[in-house]
């Protein structure tokens, strides 16, 4: 049976994997029909529904306030960053706009060790920094260039870093708590759908003329996304923060890559080359410096969504 300390490590891989797909296919929609970005991000918003369902089969809804809280600042930090997000690239560039984004662990990692007291072993403090360098490096575009390095997208761009990161200190503050995984869930799917309105705004109603590949494509694609954050709630209920999240955004971009390379036949930068070993030698520094560490990361809430009958190693 599935030891829960190393729980993470599986829905960490799930979550890769699932993000991973997303992330090459994900822009389909908006390049191939010109299908509003807003519009994704509703779609989104409802395919959340479907693994809110059978995260929620057989499951307690914890009702406590304290649980309604970090649930909803979980879920409107991250659907709002994604809000955000729309507006940004509409005004600045993306190649400029992801970098800043990409860095969203590095609020995760200080909010973590400030605020949850998470210890982070010397090995591990290496697998993080190279992390988040390659994270940077995957973000760089292959070639290009625009004077627009500056302008109001650029705060947004940092609002969103910082939304995102907080994102996964409130997944795992909830967990801390004893909130199940998936309470926490089914109130970032409430968020998300609160915010449709505010999409449809921005969007300025709704488009008419596209496509039905266009909302097919999109519900086919963001149902990966929806899935993979529900994993990303597993994966930090059971490991800590500060590991998790440097982990996930390093390793999904690798796996966007290679399938690009794949499916569309394109070859990534020297900058991409670079990023990629560097996301696959951090991440391999911090699961073993996990392995080693005698400290037991589960957290109260996924403990909660572990039956009687699956032994659990306990600390003397």
């Amino acid at each position: 049976m599935l030891n829960a300390k190393k729980g993470w490590m599986l829905y960490a891989t799930l979550l890769v994997v699932f993000w991973g797909v997303w992330g090459a296919f994900s822009s389909q929609p908006n390049t191939r029909y010109g299908y509003p970005n807003e519009m994704i991000y509703v779609i989104w918003a409802f395919t959340m529904l479907i693994p809110a369902y059978f995260a929620m089969r057989g499951k307690r809804f914890d009702r406590r306030p304290s649980a309604a809280l970090w649930g909803l600042l979980a879920g409107l930090t991250g659907a709002g960053g994604q809000l955000l997000l729309f507006k940004a690239l509409a005004d600045g560039p993306a190649y400029l706009i992801f970098p800043v984004v990409s860095l969203s662990p590095v609020i995760t990692v200080l909010m973590a060790t400030a605020l949850l007291r998470e210890r982070i072993a010397k090995l591990a403090v290496l697998g993080v920094v190279a992390a988040l360098a390659a994270i940077v490096l995957l973000s760089i575009p292959g070639g290009g260039g625009s004077s627009n390095s500056h302008g109001p997208w650029l705060l947004l761009a940092i609002l969103i870093c910082v939304a995102w990161g907080a994102q996964a200190f409130c997944m795992r503050k909830a967990a801390l708590i004893g909130v199940n995984d998936a309470t926490t869930f089914g109130w970032m799917t409430i968020s998300g759908l609160l915010l449709v309105p505010v999409a449809f705004v921005m969007m300025g109603g709704f488009p008419s003329g596209a496509p039905w590949q266009a909302p097919a494509l999109t519900a086919v694609t963001q149902v990966l996304n929806a899935v993979g954050a529900l994993f990303l709630v597993m994966a930090l209920s059971r490991g800590k923060a500060s590991v998790v999240a440097p982990v996930t955004n390093a390793l999904a971009p690798v796996l966007t890559i290679v399938l690009s390379l794949a499916v569309y036949q394109t070859l990534p930068s020297v900058w991409g080359t670079i990023g990629i070993v560097l996301a696959l030698v951090g991440s391999t520094l911090m699961v073993y410096s996990d392995e080693k560490g005698g400290e037991d990361p589960v957290a109260p809430g996924a403990q909660a969504d572990i039956p009687d009958s699956v032994p659990v190693v306990q600390k003397t």
